[in-house]
């Protein structure tokens, strides 16, 4: 059977080689000028593989659409992919937050270890070459049109199945330009609305972004809350960034996938209703932050107050601390009331942001929305409305937080789509 993989992500080069373990010709259409573009920025140029999780944990960490991938995360598990490539000696390690890297902390390994069982799966790599359209005659498959984008030369493929893994939209500059969508919707495919997901967060107070941008916070807790009526709609533990216009780093990241699903989010937006709360000094309840405070100050007591908070502090963000405390910086320490003291203690674990919107598409690591999963078989990855069509990774509207997920589920709906061949249909 000739199979087509349309892209050369990870859930195609995955979808290929079960393809081709399941005693296929196949051969991957890529855009681009190679495959895996993406995949090499991909935890800043390192990999973050998979999660270490037991595989019953992931579901609970796709807020989109999680339920669907039961089936996808059944057949091809995190363990699956780390003995595919250290079969081809790629080494991993377990980091913070159970993330898996490559010893080597070179995404280019984890590529190189794919290419190499592509190779040995006698799948047929074609690149520069974008897919205009999927053929289809009485509702099944039967090839592609696709386009030399160097000599513009256009040729007709015949394919007994195709997979569509084009990726979404964000970080276009590696191909992933929602190409996918419309070759979807050319067939009758409902597309849900592409937003940006995992993507750095825009703050009112751009003038305390800007003065405490590149600060990096470990170990902080915090809130998004709807100040309408008082929910708290994502809270977490670890480590977060400021950037010149907001703020971004791992839990501002998963925190926007749950933002956007909040109902007339771009009007809480507007209406400055989407507040977040950044605990500084979480593992200190206040009762004993205050204690720690008053033998501080009892230890700078003759100290101007703009000197007093460098063991408490990183350093960068005392000045905005002090400006937002009310406190005179040039006030002696002994001089500070209980009730600025207490207005401090409250700024240290509320220190509090107006969040009125999300960064461009461009800057989001992946997409939620795309192709409705209610017209795709969960146990196949095949489109219910077109024989021979099947669909893997972020292509589908399925959106996971940072930490491994969003790449397994490439490699999961990859290989289940690859895997099921025509004849075990239903």
């Amino acid at each position: 059977m000739k199979v087509v993989v349309i892209g050369g992500g990870p859930a195609g080069m995955l979808a290929a080689i079960s393809a081709s373990k399941a005693g296929n010709s196949v051969t991957i259409l890529e855009k681009m000028d190679k495959c895996g573009k993406k995949l090499l920025i991909t935890g800043k140029g390192r990999c973050n593989i998979t999660s270490s999780l037991d595989m019953s944990e992931f579901i609970k960490n796709v807020p989109g659409n999680g339920k669907f991938l039961y089936s996808a995360f059944s057949n091809f598990t995190n363990k699956d992919i780390i003995s595919l490539l250290e079969k081809h000696g790629v080494k991993v390690k377990k980091e913070r937050g159970n993330r898996i890297f490559p010893e080597s902390n070179r995404s280019l390994d984890v590529l190189n270890a794919l290419l190499k069982e592509l190779k040995q799966s006698k799948v047929k790599i074609k690149t520069n070459a974008q897919v205009l359209d999927i053929k289809v005659d009485n509702n099944t498959v039967i090839g592609v049109t696709c386009k030399n984008m160097l000599s513009n030369v256009t040729e007709s493929i015949i394919a007994d199945k195709i997979i569509l893994a084009t990726g979404g939209k964000s970080y276009s500059k590696t191909g992933s330009t929602g190409d996918g969508y419309n070759l979807a919707k050319k067939l009758g495919h409902i597309i849900t609305p592409i937003k940006p997901s995992l993507v750095p967060l825009i703050c009112n107070e751009d003038k305390t972004c800007k003065k405490l941008a590149g600060l990096s916070l470990r170990n902080v807790g915090i809130k998004l809350l709807n100040s309408k009526n008082s929910k708290i709609i994502y809270e977490d533990f670890g480590e977060m960034i400021f950037t010149h216009s907001g703020v971004s780093g791992p839990i501002i990241l998963s925190s926007s996938a749950h933002l956007l699903r909040v109902k007339n989010i771009e009007n809480l937006l507007k209406e400055n209703k989407i507040i977040l709360q950044i605990d500084l000094k979480p593992s200190l309840e206040e009762d004993i932050l205050d204690k720690r405070l008053l033998r501080d100050f009892n230890e700078f007591k003759n100290k101007q107050f703009k000197n007093s908070l460098e063991e408490l502090l990183p350093k960068k963000i005392i000045e905005p601390i002090i400006e937002l405390s009310n406190i005179s910086p040039q006030k002696r320490v002994n001089e500070i009331t209980k009730k600025e003291r207490q207005n401090l203690l409250q700024l240290l674990k509320h220190f509090t942001l107006i969040i009125k919107g999300f960064e461009d598409i461009e800057q989001a690591i992946i997409t939620a929305g795309g192709i409705d999963i209610k017209q795709v078989n969960s146990s196949t990855m095949e489109s219910k409305l077109i024989k021979g069509l099947y669909f893997a990774g972020e292509v589908l509207d399925v959106d996971a937080y940072t930490g491994g997920f969003n790449l397994q589920i490439a490699y999961s709906t990859g290989y289940l789509a690859g895997r099921n061949n025509i004849h075990e249909r239903n």
